[in-house]
């Protein structure tokens, strides 16, 4: 399909996902514009709480007056794609590679110097400059050692579809981070194969949270036995709380299997912005070796930059064995959105 005729229907489905998202209060979901009087205007699907001392950094940094919209990944992409060269948007700062690919896909995105994204480990950014990736993640599965000990001898994300967690297990429909699983799933089993197991996976009546963040304290309460979020939101509950006052766990997938998949919150710039030399600025801080530490020590994120240190607590990136996959795949957003309705698990 050309881009001409599909930039519709990314839009539709894009702001499905929105709808949805607001009416879920998924991560990021309640619209916070702080962008009246600035500069630069972001558009950002990363939690305020996460990064705004990280963007409050910046601006200092970079002498840039920065204002911050903050919504879904998925809402604001549909935003960009409605507005067009009309957004007031000269940076898109998503929670991952599928929002930042669509837009890339629909000709959103200006290409970013080879000497900005050569700063990023292999696979962390886009082919073609469009996008880059500012920190990474790995899909996990945060688990109740007394009553799912199991869980960490699971090899496949498949296991959690055994009858015996019917009802036990956690998700948060509307994160960008559980949609990129799902598409992930299409892009290595097909089509057929990512519906039939979301039709399981939906049969076995997983129980639905309004983020990562209270998907893992489903876990802690005892309300379910295990719970499919990202790594990060384990070590900074960790960190917050400590770890004896942590009763869950955390178990790795390797290999090729769809939930080893190790994703990117990432950054691009909107085609068509009068602010590029700011805009480059800021993707450059990102790169740099304070925003790279702020991910590792503050959000317990992997930096994606080489030589950046990682925190001693977390399984280097390189010994994780994580899915092989090529992160443009995953701009296939629309599709993901249209089959996750057609299943009931949008």
């Amino acid at each position: 399909m050309n881009r001409r005729r599909r930039l519709p229907l990314l839009v539709s489905a894009l702001t499905a996902a929105a709808v949805l998202a607001l009416t879920g209060c998924g991560d990021g979901s309640t619209v916070v514009d702080k962008t009246e009087g600035a500069d630069l205007v972001i558009y950002s699907g990363r939690n305020e709480t996460l990064v705004k001392g990280l963007l409050d950094d910046l601006a200092k940094e970079t002498g840039v007056k920065v204002g911050v919209r903050y919504a879904t990944s998925a809402e604001l992409a549909a935003q960009l794609l409605e507005e067009g060269d009309g957004t007031q948007a000269d940076l898109f700062f998503s929670q991952d590679a599928g929002a930042l690919g669509a837009l890339a896909a629909a000709g959103r995105l200006d290409p970013l110097d080879a000497s900005v994204v050569g700063k990023v480990q292999d696979g962390f950014a886009d082919k073609s400059n469009r996008w880059v990736g500012t920190s990474a993640r790995a899909r996990v599965i945060a688990y109740d050692p007394r009553k799912a000990p199991e869980v960490e001898q699971m090899t496949t994300i498949d296991a959690v579809l055994d009858p015996k967690y019917k009802g036990r297990v956690g998700f948060a429909p509307t994160n960008a981070s559980w949609q990129a699983f799902v598409t992930t799933l299409r892009v290595t089993r097909g089509e057929d194969q990512a519906k039939a197991w979301l039709e399981k996976f939906k049969a076995n009546e997983p129980k639905a949270y309004d983020n990562n963040i209270v998907a893992l304290d489903g876990v802690e309460k005892g309300e379910v036995a295990l719970a499919l979020i990202n790594h990060y939101y384990w070590y900074e509950r960790v960190a917050e709380k400590g770890a004896a006052a942590v009763t869950s766990k955390l178990h790795f997938l390797h290999g090729d299997d769809p939930g080893a998949l190790i994703n990117v919150a990432g950054v691009g710039i909107l085609k068509g912005t009068d602010q590029k030399a700011a805009a480059l600025k800021a993707v450059e801080y990102l790169l740099g070796p304070k925003a790279q530490a702020y991910f590792a020590s503050k959000t317990f994120e992997y930096p994606v930059v080489e030589g950046a240190e990682v925190p001693s607590d977390l399984p280097p990136l390189k010994e994780l064995d994580g899915l092989a996959l090529d992160l443009n795949r995953l701009e296939s957003l629309d599709k993901t959105l249209e089959l996750l309705d057609e299943v009931g698990l949008s």
